[in-house]
């Protein structure tokens, strides 16, 4: 039996899994730097590159029927998660780099001061439409 995600693991009764957005390739760059750096150190710096590369490895990003999740970490767990009934605004930054490669930062305002951020995200405004049509079937 193959290891579930988070997300998956962490359905209710009812709940699917709607879409889970990748980060966006130019994330690992920095973490071959590691690499590379471990390599030329005689492997000094391996505990850097293992780290930075299992950080990235154990994020998760998704949307379901129910909610957004944004899931960290390597052995603890951190998770951001935002009813799909909260979500007052989902908003989109992306730099002129972000624009050219097709990354950029999805921004989920909820009630009162709770945000959601996902950051580093592959082709964003793919995932705010994708939010947006689950939070909101009518638009």
């Amino acid at each position: 039996m193959a290891n579930k995600s988070y997300i998956q693991s962490s359905l209710s009764a009812g709940e699917q899994i709607e879409a889970v957005f990748k980060l966006h390739w130019l994330n690992w760059v920095h973490v071959w730097l590691w690499v590379l750096l471990a390599v030329v150190t005689v492997g000094i710096l391996s505990p850097v590159a293992i780290y930075k590369w299992l950080s990235l490895r154990c994020q998760e990003n998704g949307v379901t029927n129910k909610r957004v999740i944004h899931k960290r970490g390597i052995i603890s767990r951190t998770t951001e998660e935002m009813k799909l009934s909260s979500i007052e605004t989902v908003d989109l930054d992306q730099s002129v780099m972000g624009r050219l490669l097709g990354f950029g930062t999805v921004r989920i305002t909820g009630r009162g001061i709770s945000d959601l951020v996902l950051k580093g995200i592959d082709d964003p405004l793919q995932v705010k439409r994708q939010i947006e049509g689950v939070s909101n079937p009518l638009r």
